[in-house]
């Protein structure tokens, strides 16, 4: 059964700083958590079945000190606007807005090899321009990796496609479909290739177990770094966009 949203429930700090912290109702909970996700890019409670918001507004009430310390360690939000840089496959690259050219969006490395990213048409379509742009990019940069690495394991893929998702780089299907998101196109390319690479791994070992990580080895020698610059890094990609 799907979380319920719920009112957002209101607290307020010693000092008068009000929080509004946006609130759902999940049968899956067995206890309140109070969370900071990087993908919406603020707070949020859950509450098990039968919950009072009552009883929530007050554990997070109790918690407002590691709320406090963890918003402000949330990274500024960086929109994908005129003269903004954004990292694309770990190059970093300066948006410019060319609403006097014709041809969508396409990259421009200078001599000096500084590179941009321009994107023709409307001012207020730029974000979005920006945006399905990188998500082509990334099911150009991943559909053939994700074919050689379940190549090399003797399988073969499903579906692959690329969505914004919030909780997850990369899923495997039962049926060997393979999903990841588009925000990889922001992290150094070979971090990209290793949650291509697990995902295959997938495709013969549906877990986590020792012999599934023996495969991302055979198929990505030394993926312990992108592992965890994915773990040390991943939740600023959210914040682009």
């Amino acid at each position: 059964m799907p979380a319920a949203p719920i009112a957002p429930i209101v607290i307020t700090d010693t000092d008068g700083t009000e929080f509004s912290l946006p609130t759902r109702r999940s049968a899956r909970a067995r206890r309140m958590l109070l969370r900071v996700d990087p993908a919406r890019g603020g707070p949020e409670l859950v509450l098990p079945a039968g919950v009072a918001p009552e009883v929530g507004a007050d554990f997070a009430r109790r918690h407002l000190g590691w709320l406090r310390l963890r918003l402000a360690r949330l990274p500024a939000r960086i929109g994908f606007v005129d003269g903004a840089e954004i990292p694309i496959l770990g190059v970093p690259h300066r948006i410019r807005h060319r609403p006097d050219q014709r041809g969508g969006v396409w990259r421009l490395v200078d001599p000096d090899g500084s590179a941009e990213l321009h994107a023709a048409g409307h001012g207020e379509h730029l974000a979005r321009r920006v945006t399905d742009f990188l998500k082509a990019e990334a099911r150009r940069e991943i559909a053939p990796r994700a074919r050689a690495h379940a190549a090399g394991l003797g399988r073969a893929v499903g579906r692959i496609t690329v969505r914004d998702t919030a909780s997850r780089w990369g899923s495997c299907s039962a049926r060997g479909d393979l999903s990841f998101s588009w925000r990889l196109m922001l992290a150094p390319e070979p971090v990209l290739d290793y949650v291509v690479a697990h995902e295959a791994a997938h495709l013969v070992e549906m877990n986590h177990s020792p012999r599934f990580w023996r495969l991302v080895e055979r198929l990505m020698p030394g993926y312990q770094a992108e592992r965890a610059w994915l773990k040390r890094h991943g939740g600023k990609l959210h914040a682009y966009g």
